[in-house]
């Protein structure tokens, strides 16, 4: 079972970039929402570095940014994997044999929900629905969503998203 990657080893993250992205935004109404979605969207996350950045731009305490970003899952404050597959959780996808693949995904992953697996392919997180529901279970890999899954399929989409290194010889 592999480990997850330590948070500790986040990647160096743009300061001017995060900057940017809340000027950009720091003027709406209810600005740090729209301020973190920016952020996330641009780097895949919300560096913990930049929670002062942000809590000074909106006159905010880092307690108060820090307290919003723990509340909603769907911020992380670490780099993603490469592939961020997120399991419907949903009644239907439930009843129609979800729960299984939800297993199924961490143990062939080796990874919970919230967590990147170590070789930083996969990051694994629960959604409630993916709106799929006649054709469930279902999970969603970036913008595309897999559906009536099951453990073969869930291993065909895994070998199929999974990078590998090639040995070049001169």
């Amino acid at each position: 079972m592999s480990s997850t990657v330590e948070p500790h080893l986040s990647i160096a993250w743009d300061r001017a970039q995060v900057a940017s992205l809340i000027e950009a935004h720091c003027q709406q109404a209810g600005a740090l929402l729209p301020v973190l979605h920016a952020i996330q969207d641009a780097l895949g996350y919300v560096p913990t570095d930049s929670l002062e950045l942000i809590a000074q731009a909106l006159n905010l305490s880092r307690a108060e940014v820090h307290g919003v970003i723990s509340f909603y899952h769907y911020f992380r404050t670490t780099p993603p994997g490469r592939h961020v597959v997120q399991v419907c959780r949903a009644e239907s996808c439930q009843a129609m044999g979800g729960r299984a693949i939800e297993a199924y995904l961490k143990q062939r992953l080796g990874i919970d929900y919230h967590q990147t697996s170590r070789d930083g392919e996969f990051t694994l997180e629960p959604v409630y629905c993916l709106g799929n529901c006649a054709c469930s279970p279902s999970i969603r890999v970036g913008d595309d969503t897999f559906s009536e899954l099951n453990t073969g399929k869930v291993d065909q989409l895994l070998n199929d998203l999974t990078s590998y290194a090639v040995e070049l010889k001169g």
